[in-house]
């Protein structure tokens, strides 16, 4: 198994081992080929997976503890999933002589990972396993790539196997969309009233820069999906804004336009339906236009139509770099300013803000280039896990984790690994002491926030010690109240060589 997934090109695996996986951990520690990284919680392993996936662009290895252990990590499985990154889940399982007993960590494995998953196999045959492995990793990574489980019971680590059962090798290549849809969508662009909407693969660089040349070119409006799985952006590069979480706002966004052209992404929706309010974005009567289905390449349907158009080149402005604000009390504004200013060239930012961070993606449009990976499907507790997974994919770059309080205790063991791993991550804690999206949501809905509603969003009674809690796990922690004091605190932890955090305390 060790063989299989380092002959695929799997380097890293992140370790919640059990009883079931021992002989796996064993192998591990012999081979040298895969680098073992421990994580105190499932959630942790399964969200640096996806960290990682979506920064080295290749899947990383999770090693979980029968069903129960996959039950501990499925909700950043499905942010995975919704990213479309692609993850090797191996979960040890009681041996195949023992599962009809009814031990107490029994439970249906498959059944669990299946709605996460792309690909779900039980082994059953020791000669098969790195066949198995293989076509987990083939599964993985053919488009759309994605999540890929292959549940191993025990007895078939420590069982011979005599013969090595090859696998079905590569996925098949990406293929170019049909030319009909390209020039009913090519049509549509030179018709006006047309918005551009990447996601997923989309937001690759080459793609984006391609989609900016048929907005430029066509008047097309250029748009982000609400949930960025990884985008390259900056000063020199298009400034994509990101489509509002809000629906009303991002009907605003919309509004007027006839055509939607989706790259990448389903068509945008509410992500709750509240009584009163619209569940799309769209507005009434528009076309929506796929001009590439899931395992069509997205990139060759965008060359093939810059090519069609004739779209010149598009030459972005380098505008300048930007002074930090005035000294004050920190507010979102302030901080997405500060964040501006001093973010490195060449970082990854991690973006689990939530309410307060909201407006940061558009906000740090003109910063230094730098990537940008956010929580995908809407399961709190990604932001940690994700950029422990991304130092670890991308060890010579600063990454910045910027990261709501209330979200961020999910998963805040993640902070232990980064201190064992010295990884080169800087925690920017947004400390507004409370879930305030819950509250925004309660206002929606015209719903007193008071009383046990408002009692169940308070973070501040007694308050949650990060400071405290950051030093338990290693990792060096401060405190700024002022955008002065978050650009000192800041630039100095780009310095560093490994993990610190920084709570923003807002007013």
């Amino acid at each position: 198994m060790v063989s299989a997934l380092a002959a695929a090109g799997v380097d890293t695996c992140f370790v919640n081992p059990g009883t079931s996986e021992l002989h796996f951990m064993a192998a591990l520690g012999r081979n040298g080929q895969l680098r073992s990284v421990p994580c105190l919680t499932e959630s942790v392993a399964t969200g640096a997976a996806d960290g990682y996936g979506r920064t080295a662009g290749k899947p990383a290895a999770v090693l979980l503890h029968c069903g129960p252990g996959l039950a501990n990590g499925l909700a950043n499985l499905h942010n995975a999933r919704r990213a479309g990154t692609p993850v090797i889940v191996l979960v040890g399982d009681h041996a195949t002589y023992h599962q009809p007993l009814d031990p107490p960590l029994a439970t249906d494995t498959m059944a669990l990972a299946a709605p996460m998953a792309k690909f779900v196999r039980r082994s059953v045959d020791p000669a098969r396993l790195a066949a198995d492995v293989e076509e987990a990793v083939a599964a993985s990574i053919a488009p759309p790539s994605g999540v890929a489980v292959l549940v191993v019971p025990s007895d078939l680590s420590w069982s011979a196997a005599s013969a090595h059962i090859a696998g079905s090798g590569r996925p098949a290549r990406a293929v170019a969309p049909p030319p009909g849809r390209l020039e009913v969508a090519a049509r549509a662009l030179m018709r006006g009233n047309a918005a551009i909407l990447l996601g997923g693969e989309a937001l690759g660089e080459r793609c984006v820069t391609l989609a900016s040349r048929l907005a430029s070119h066509t008047g097309a409006r250029l748009l982000a999906s609400a949930q960025v799985r990884r985008i390259a952006r900056g000063r020199g590069r298009p400034a994509v804004p990101r489509l509002a979480y809000d629906v009303d706002e991002a009907a605003l966004m919309l509004a007027g336009v006839e055509t939607v052209l989706l790259f990448g992404t389903g068509s945008p929706v509410a992500f709750f339906a509240l009584p009163g309010r619209r569940q799309t974005p769209l507005p009434e009567g528009v076309t929506i236009l796929t001009p590439a289905d899931p395992g069509q390449s997205c990139e060759l349907a965008l060359e093939a139509l810059v090519e069609r158009l004739g779209c010149p080149p598009v030459q972005e402005p380098g505008n300048p770099h930007l002074a930090p604000p005035p000294d004050g009390p920190l507010d979102s504004q302030k901080v997405a300013q500060v964040l501006s200013a001093v973010l490195p060239r060449d970082a990854i930012v991690i973006d689990e803000g939530v309410s307060l961070g909201r407006t940061f993606f558009n906000a740090t449009a003109n910063a230094a280039p730098h990537d940008w990976l956010q929580l995908t499907g809407g399961a709190i507790g990604s932001g940690i896990p994700m950029a422990t997974g991304a130092a670890i994919a991308a060890p010579g770059r600063s990454i910045v984790s910027l990261q709501a309080d209330g979200s961020g205790l999910y998963t805040l063991q993640g902070l232990w690994t980064q201190a064992r791993e010295r990884l080169r991550v800087t925690t920017l804690l947004l400390s507004n002491r409370s879930y305030a999206i819950l509250l925004g949501e309660a206002h929606r809905l015209g719903l007193a926030t008071e009383g046990p509603l408002a009692d169940a969003c308070r973070l501040d009674d007694p308050p949650a010690g990060w400071l405290q809690l950051a030093n338990g796990f290693g990792v060096p922690a401060s405190r700024a109240g002022t955008s002065a004091e978050l650009a000192a605190l800041l630039e100095a932890s780009f310095a560093r060589e490994g993990p610190c955090l920084i709570e923003a305390a807002f007013t």
